[in-house]
C-alpha cells in the first residue's frame, strides 16, 4: 500500500461538467498531487439539458457534486462553491465569461490564491476585437497564475501582459492509451478486411474522421479530394463521423463511388481505419483529435485556415504533419506530393508516433502538478 505524506495544503479545481475524458487526467493528477503532501478537491456541476444528450459524462466517486444554475439559454452559468474557495490554498476556475462566480471570486471574495486554466481567448471567436473578446482579455490579468492549454496559449496571455513566470504550460491532452494499445494490435489481416468491408479498391486513401459540422469545411475537403482524384486516379476519400453537416459527406458519397461514409466509428474499428489510412484529411478546425494523428501515426493534413484550437500547435508542418497555406490548390499539391513519395511519407508517420509519446494526458498531468507547485511557492 502506498504511504501518503500527510496532507498540510489544499488545491480546489472547479469544472462546470466532468466528460470522460477528463478521468484520467484529474486521477492521475490527484495521486501526484497526494505524493506531495496536497488534497484535491475536485468540484463538479452538471451541464445543461443540451449537453447532456451527448451522452459523454464521467464519474469519479471522489468528485465533490455542486449546484449549477444556467440562465439566458446556457449563456451563463453560476456555480457557487464557496465553502470550499475560502479553505484553500488555491483555486483553478477555467476562463470563461460566462461563469459569474468567477467574476465574485475576482472582486468580492478572492481565495488566497486564483489561478486559470484555459485558452486566454476564443479562438473561434467570429468578432475577435468584440465586447465579448475584450472583457475575456481584460479577465486574463486578474489571475495569480495560469495554466495554459498549450504554448500558443501561453504567448497569448502573455501577450496580453501577464508574466510569462506565472504560466505553467500543461500540453493539454487526452488518454490515449487504450487507442494506442488498439492500433497497434490492428494486423494486415484487419486492415484487408476493413478494405473488404468498406468497398475499397487499392490505392492511397485519405481520411476525414470526427465530428462533422461547418468549421470542419467538409466542401473544401471535397474539392480538394476531387482535385486529387484527378491527379493520383486509385486515390479514395473515407469519411467516419457524424454532425450537422453530414448529409454533405452523404450526397458526396451518392455521387462518387470513389467516396466513402462510414458513419461513426469507435473502438476497434476505428483504430483499424486509422492504420488503414494513407493521411488523414481536416482543412478546417483541427484540436484535440490530432491525437488520433499521433497515436496511428498517419500524419495530419490541414491549412492555415485561421480556425484551429490551440491544439494545432502540437502539428510541426513537414516533421508530424503538413499544414498549408489556406489554399485549395496549395493544399491539393501538398498532399499529392506527400502520397506521391514512399520516404517523405514514412518521415511523417514516424514523426507522428514520436509526437505520441510527447502529447500524453501523463505528461499533462506531471506539468499541471509542477505548476501547482510552483504557483504555492509564491
Amino acid at each position: 500500500m502506498t504511504r501518503y505524506p500527510a496532507l498540510h495544503r489544499r488545491v480546489v479545481i472547479v469544472e462546470r461538467r466532468l466528460p470522460h475524458y477528463r478521468i484520467a487526467f484529474f486521477t492521475q493528477l490527484r495521486e501526484l498531487l497526494r505524493k506531495e503532501g496536497i488534497e484535491l478537491l475536485l468540484l463538479v456541476g452538471q451541464g445543461t439539458a443540451e449537453e447532456a444528450k451527448k451522452n459523454d459524462l464521467g464519474h469519479l466517486d471522489w468528485a465533490i457534486r455542486i449546484h449549477t444554475y444556467y440562465f439566458l439559454s446556457g449563456r451563463l452559468c453560476w456555480q457557487p462553491f464557496g465553502t470550499y474557495a475560502k479553505t484553500a490554498d488555491l483555486v483553478i476556475v477555467n476562463h470563461e465569461n460566462k461563469f459569474l462566480y468567477n467574476l465574485w471570486l475576482l472582486f468580492f471574495r478572492r481565495p488566497r490564491r486564483l489561478a486559470f486554466w484555459g485558452h486566454g481567448r476564443n479562438m473561434q471567436s467570429r468578432a475577435p476585437n468584440g465586447i465579448k473578446e475584450l472583457f475575456k482579455r481584460w479577465t486574463v490579468n486578474k489571475a495569480d497564475w495560469w495554466f495554459a492549454y498549450t504554448e500558443m496559449t501561453a504567448e497569448l496571455i502573455a501577450a496580453t501582459g501577464f508574466s510569462r513566470d506565472s504560466i505553467t504550460v500543461v500540453q493539454n491532452a487526452i488518454d490515449t492509451n487504450a487507442m494506442a494499445d488498439l492500433c497497434r494490435a490492428v494486423s494486415h489481416r484487419d486492415c484487408s478486411q476493413m478494405r473488404e468491408r468498406l468497398g475499397l479498391t487499392e490505392g492511397p486513401i485519405g481520411l476525414c474522421i470526427g465530428s462533422l459540422y461547418r468549421e470542419k469545411r467538409l466542401d473544401f475537403l471535397l474539392e480538394a479530394a476531387r482535385r486529387i482524384r484527378q491527379r493520383i486516379p486509385t486515390f479514395q476519400l473515407v469519411v467516419a463521423g457524424a454532425g450537422p453537416e453530414q448529409q454533405v459527406i452523404e450526397a458526396a458519397a451518392a455521387r462518387c463511388p470513389w467516396i466513402h461514409y462510414t458513419g461513426p466509428l469507435h473502438g476497434r474499428d476505428k483504430a483499424t481505419v486509422l492504420r488503414l489510412a494513407d493521411v488523414l484529411l481536416n482543412p478546417g478546425l483541427v484540436g484535440l483529435a490530432i491525437q488520433d494523428s499521433f497515436v496511428s501515426g498517419t500524419p495530419m493534413f490541414t491549412t492555415d485556415c485561421g480556425l484551429h484550437s490551440p491544439e494545432i500547435s502540437y502539428l510541426k508542418s513537414g516533421q508530424n504533419g503538413v499544414m498549408s497555406a489556406d489554399d485549395l490548390e496549395a493544399y491539393t499539391k501538398a498532399i499529392v506530393d506527400v502520397l506521391s513519395e514512399p520516404e517523405v511519407l514514412g518521415r511523417l508517420r514516424s514523426g507522428s508516433l514520436a509526437s505520441g509519446l510527447e502529447y500524453t494526458v501523463e505528461n499533462m498531468a506531471i506539468r499541471f502538478k509542477q505548476g501547482v507547485l510552483a504557483c504555492l511557492s509564491r
